[in-house]
């Protein structure tokens, strides 16, 4: 009995003592916190410096649009401002042909991507669903086709849509467009759509499902996300092109907002409020879809590498 109360007493003497001592171990970690929270720091102020500067450029665009130019004349663009209106709005959208440019690009954009994104899924779905034949070298084809750089292609496109009788054309535009980007498209929904459990599928044939029911109701809204992803990229790059606009179409009434912008800067040489203006026209769509779509933005980087 005492050697049993000798090492309980041991025990219980050694007990505080032993966490006591934990306590104090512990507590030269707190330099490691406050090292940490220095990094973070520096690392949110240079991400900060970053954006401002980032978003410099587009402040003065902004400032330039609302400003008048006996405003921008006499104290500079880069002056801070003393005027404020939305004049070069109307000019830029009016007297510049913007509204017709900006309908001209809706009317390639929206029929490009719902055209490009149906026959790229469906293409998707088959590749991947189903055991084609030569199907890895079709895959194989449609990346290649996306690696070759487009400045190579810019004469036969233009001499084939002259023979073809559809130059200056929007349609023409709209088939360059969807020749161009569906290749990529497919290469990102086949990886999506590969991952899709088999069994979702053999379920849906168990039922009695044909292969359209089973693309149209089962396999398409699991692709959702990948669908979504694609449609605010895909807005974005015809948007914002150029390089083709110029390639198929010569008249001014049939070009898109970015081409329109060069006209812009011709027709009012000095006015900088209205040419600023008229940029911030042209970026509004593209803002607007990528606000509404900027989570899927972030996932789209991942499509097809993840999955």
């Amino acid at each position: 009995m005492t050697a049993t109360h000798a090492t309980t007493d041991l025990k219980d003497a050694e007990g505080p003592a032993g966490r006591a001592g934990s306590t104090k171990v512990a507590a030269p970690r707190r330099p490691a916190l406050s090292g940490r929270a220095l990094r973070t720091a520096g690392f949110h102020l240079s991400a900060g410096l970053l954006s401002a500067l980032w978003l410099l450029p587009i402040a003065l665009v902004l400032v330039t649009s609302t400003r008048t130019f006996d405003d921008i004349a006499a104290h500079g663009v880069g002056s801070w401002p003393h005027s404020f209106t939305f004049d070069s709005f109307r000019q830029a959208w009016v007297d510049g042909g913007q509204q017709r440019a900006l309908i001209n690009s809706m009317l390639v954009t929206i029929p490009t991507v719902l055209l490009s994104l149906g026959l790229a899924s469906m293409a998707a779905f088959a590749l991947s669903r189903y055991d084609l034949p030569f199907r890895r070298v079709l895959l194989l084809l449609m990346l290649g086709g996306n690696l070759l750089p487009p400045q190579i292609l810019l004469i036969p496109v233009s001499k084939l849509s002259e023979l073809l009788g559809i130059y200056d054309q929007l349609y023409a535009l709209i088939g360059v467009q969807v020749g161009f980007g569906v290749g990529f498209y497919v290469f990102v929904l086949h990886g999506f759509m590969r991952a899709i459990p088999g069994e979702i599928q053999q379920a849906a044939v168990i039922d009695g499902a044909n292969p359209w029911q089973i693309y149209w109701r089962v396999i398409l809204p699991l692709a959702r996300p990948a669908l979504a992803a694609l449609t605010a990229l895909s807005f974005t790059w015809i948007f914002n092109d150029l390089l083709w606009a110029i390639t198929v179409l010569r008249t001014d009434t049939q070009m898109p907002i970015t081409a329109s912008l060069i006209g812009l800067q011709g027709q009012y040489v000095s006015m900088w409020n209205v040419i600023a203006a008229g940029s911030v026209i042209a970026a509004a769509p593209t803002v607007a879809v990528f606000l509404r779509f900027q989570r899927h933005f972030v996932a789209g980087l991942n499509l097809g590498a993840v999955k």
